[in-house]
């Protein structure tokens, strides 16, 4: 059995590994939580020690009723999952911190209409951290999120926002006001969105879109509808497919999740401007061409998380998630399977993140139109993905 496995439901879930990178010094914390003390890991993503928690009613014994969940009352969510309460629709999430001693998690989210970044812990009223200028007429506002690879020593947030004149990249250090590290992304009618991630290297990872033209996607000289691979100053990272420019790929219209798998072998994104949802994988230099999958029923497909064998993508359309069976190469042989989708567990699904190989941190949507929120929405959560689903491993 991995060692990725959680603990208990309501105990300690635990935390960051993180990669090496360098980014500009910024000034120590003040005012937000001290980093805890961690040893650092190899690779992106978040590891988890111990036993994972598990979704309520999954890891019965057979015949074993799952033991129900009490309905919300008001901001109070009895789900243990659940990590923070009565958002408005959530862009992006990113786990920080957990309690050793109280398994209190913590995280970030940002609110797309709003300019929220906030901090959430289960049964505690969320803090907000700073409120962002955003102009979220169109499909823009405060859309991204990711922290630092080196988060428990700097404590750097990075965040996408589309503001009254552009689309940028800004950086937030505590105790300082936000500094632009990226500007003058287009700005148009459609395909502000952006997100963000990181890759093995520690570059940061930025999907722009095609401010509602498609040409810029296709102009190499335009930060618009690409795949950009930067620093932590906003210049072109080092390694980049051409000498000087920050472009990684091209070719979206407006990103919707950003994700690399632990292994850092794969990169994919996401694109829900079109005639159908897209997921396409990233190579290097290259144009996005043929999407590695669509879907032209346009459920929405946002958040992405790259596991072992399968693809875990939110939906912001329709309840639940889906599951893409995939192989080692990156291929899928497997059409996507709803999963949480026929359980009133959290609804519609924007923002997702991997935390392990089996568990995402994930951000609801059901406040936006055509969704049935209940009265503790939108919320950020745990999710558990079955050993059994999409071919999951012990």
């Amino acid at each position: 059995m991995s060692r990725l496995r959680g603990l208990l439901i309501g105990s300690a879930v635990g935390l960051l590994a993180v990669g090496c990178a360098s980014f500009p010094e910024q000034p120590g914390p003040s005012g937000w939580s001290p980093a805890p003390q961690l040893t650092p890991q190899a690779g992106p993503r978040p590891e988890l020690p111990g036993e994972l928690p598990r979704t309520p009613g999954q890891g019965q014994q057979p015949g074993q009723q799952p033991t129900p969940v009490p309905p919300p009352q008001g901001c109070k969510d009895f789900n243990p999952l659940v990590v923070g309460t009565c958002l408005s629709p959530v862009s992006g999430v990113a786990l920080t911190d957990v309690n050793q001693t109280t398994g209190a998690v913590t995280a970030l989210a940002t609110e797309r209409a709003t300019g929220r970044l906030v901090k959430v812990t289960k049964d505690v009223d969320p803090v907000v951290v700073h409120t962002f200028e955003v102009d979220a007429s169109s499909d823009g506002g405060l859309t991204g999120l990711t922290l630092s690879p080196t988060y428990p020593e700097d404590q750097l947030v990075y965040v996408y926002v589309t503001t009254p004149t552009d689309n940028r990249v800004m950086r937030l250090a505590p105790g300082d006001v936000p500094k632009p590290v990226l500007t003058g992304i287009p700005k148009g009618p459609t395909g502000n969105r952006g997100v963000l991630s990181y890759d093995r290297t520690g570059a940061l990872l930025v999907a722009t879109g095609d401010a509602g033209n498609p040409a810029l996607a296709a102009d190499p000289e335009s930060p618009a509808g690409k795949v950009l691979r930067i620093d932590g100053a906003g210049q072109p990272a080092r390694g980049n497919p051409t000498a000087g420019s920050r472009v990684l790929a091209s070719g979206l219209r407006s990103p919707a999740g950003l994700c690399v798998s632990g292994d850092g072998s794969k990169t994919w994104v996401t694109d829900v401007g079109g005639p159908a949802d897209l997921l396409y994988r990233v190579e290097s230099g290259k144009p996005l061409g043929n999407p590695a999958w669509s879907w032209p029923d346009k459920p929405g497909v946002s958040g992405c998380a790259s596991l072992t064998n399968v693809m875990w993508l939110g939906v912001a359309n329709v309840p639940g998630t889906l599951i893409m069976p995939m192989n080692p190469d990156g291929s899928f042989t497997g059409k996507p399977e709803p999963y949480m989708n026929d359980e009133p567990t959290f609804g519609r699904t924007g923002a997702l993140v991997a935390v392990d190989d089996n568990t995402a941190l994930i951000g609801t949507v059901n406040k936006n139109a055509g969704g049935a929120p209940v009265s503790s929405d939108d919320r950020v959560a745990i999710i558990v993905r079955d050993n059994a689903t999409g071919g999951g491993q012990d």
